[in-house]
């Protein structure tokens, strides 16, 4: 019979179908978070264990409803999530097949469709055939994981330059990640006073020509969509310096650089095929489930020689595959060795979707971030803080103190309109809607704006 722990348990089975299917039945996903401050039910882990469905029952009743569900359509805080129906009910398959994402040798089938989608984003994003990369859990391990190489590269170029030495350019409204990557590496930062938030070539310039060692920087960082604003960095005149001066060009596009997808956006956006590494996270603004982020190099082999990891066991991994293919292990391109195969239900929806979709989608929050500011406007007891950019609009209420944002979005919870909460823009406590999923109304947002008056 085996271990009991590693038999199906039918019954089980059904009622964990049964949940999968309800929960993605709902339309629209309601945004939950019932408090648990005060829930005094609780079942020790103990030696015997519990029935399933005891467990399942408690998490039903417990613990589902007192999470925020990022899914849903009121969910306007952050960065959402949208995933598609097909991306979960495949995100399902890969739960339950067993698939080592990890290397060539253990899932070619995976890694040939991941691949698929890869080659797909980097040929959409402009950057050359042969580009390629690996799925990563999320933006912060992509932009570790793209700088990592950035450094290594660059101080290989630099001869005499020590690697603590070295620096990248980075803009003072560059996503937290970046900074912490580098403190990470060790390495340095020449911090860039953006213009108007955005960072252009003309401050790059301005900042190498006022540095006393212009010489230690080895590469720039690029936001393609800032999370707080929407706003795209200047990717043309910075992508293009960096070209020119032998310097390595990451983009961080974890959110913004789904407006590859964009028409309106597209010209853009354009610069990122001068990346050397380039980041966007499916799991963002391409629908994909959490959690999956896009990590794509110009060059891989440059990836795959820092990154790869050598051991005994792993010697195999990079010898050539019985059928003579060229191995492409996934393992080799971030600072990762295990790791489930995160790209696939996103290949699965763009498979089946198809590309017209996505692009339809994606243009949806844009146009509904145009509205919801021309609206904003029209009204008298609220304004724009600045034009929308992407799917992002800042606007305040004027008047209102960060207590007031703060009670006005607590209540928008408990009445189960919507989460938004404030930001904070130039030292002021302001409102934010982050707009990504296609079903979110120009009701909801008008319903959000009269809760203001």
């Amino acid at each position: 019979m085996g271990d009991p722990m590693f038999q199906l348990d039918t019954e089980l089975a059904q009622q964990i179908f049964d949940y999968c299917r309800e929960r993605l039945s709902e339309n629209p996903v309601p945004l939950d978070l019932g408090s648990m401050a005060n829930d005094t039910t609780v079942i020790p882990i103990t030696s015997e264990g519990h029935a399933p469905q005891t467990i399942l029952q408690h998490f039903r009743e417990h613990m589902a409803p007192a999470v925020i569900s990022i899914d849903s359509p009121g969910f306007l805080a952050f960065i959402p999530n949208a995933p598609t129906k097909n991306s979960l009910l495949f995100d399902m398959v890969v739960a339950c097949s067993g698939l080592n994402g990890t290397s060539w040798l253990e899932s070619q089938g995976v890694v040939v469709a991941e691949n698929q989608a890869l080659e797909f984003i980097a040929e959409r994003a402009g950057m050359p055939q042969g580009s390629g990369g690996a799925f990563v859990s999320g933006g912060s391990i992509g932009n570790l994981s793209g700088l990592t190489v950035g450094r290594d590269v660059g101080v290989a170029r630099r001869p005499g330059l020590e690697r603590h030495q070295a620096r990248f350019a980075i803009s003072a409204d560059a996503h937290s990640s970046v900074g912490r990557a580098l403190h990470v590496l060790g390495i340095g930062a020449l911090l860039v006073e953006p213009d108007d938030h955005r960072f252009t070539l003309e401050n790059l310039t301005a900042a190498l020509a006022a540095d006393p060692h212009p010489e230690t920087v080895i590469g720039v960082v690029a936001t393609c969509g800032t999370t707080n604003a929407g706003i795209i960095d200047d990717l043309e005149g910075l992508g293009s310096y960096c070209r020119d001066h032998d310097m390595w060009f990451h983009v961080d596009g974890a959110y913004g650089g789904a407006a590859i997808f964009s028409e309106s956006y597209r010209d853009t956006v354009s610069g990122i095929r001068h990346a050397d590494s380039f980041i966007v996270d499916p799991h963002k603004w391409l629908f994909a489930p959490l959690d999956c982020a896009a990590l794509v190099y110009r060059h891989p082999a440059l990836a795959r020689a820092v990154h790869t990891q050598e051991a005994g066991y792993l010697d195999i991994l990079h010898d050539s595959s019985p059928s003579g293919d060229v191995d492409w292990n996934p393992s080799d391109f971030a600072i990762h060795l295990s790791r489930r195969a995160r790209g696939l239900p996103f290949w699965f929806s763009l498979m089946t979707h198809g590309v017209e979709r996505y692009e339809h989608a994606v243009e949806a929050a844009i146009d509904l971030a145009t509205r919801a500011a021309e609206r904003i406007e029209a009204l008298d007891h609220v304004e724009l803080v600045r034009d929308p950019s992407l799917s992002i609009v800042l606007y305040r209420r004027p008047g209102w103190t960060n207590e007031d944002y703060t009670e006005w979005s607590h209540q928008l919870l408990r009445d189960q309109v919507a989460f938004v909460t404030p930001t904070k823009w130039e030292g002021e406590t302001i409102a934010r809607l982050a707009f990504l999923h296609p079903d979110t109304s120009d009701e909801l947002v008008e319903q959000i704006l009269a809760s203001m008056r």
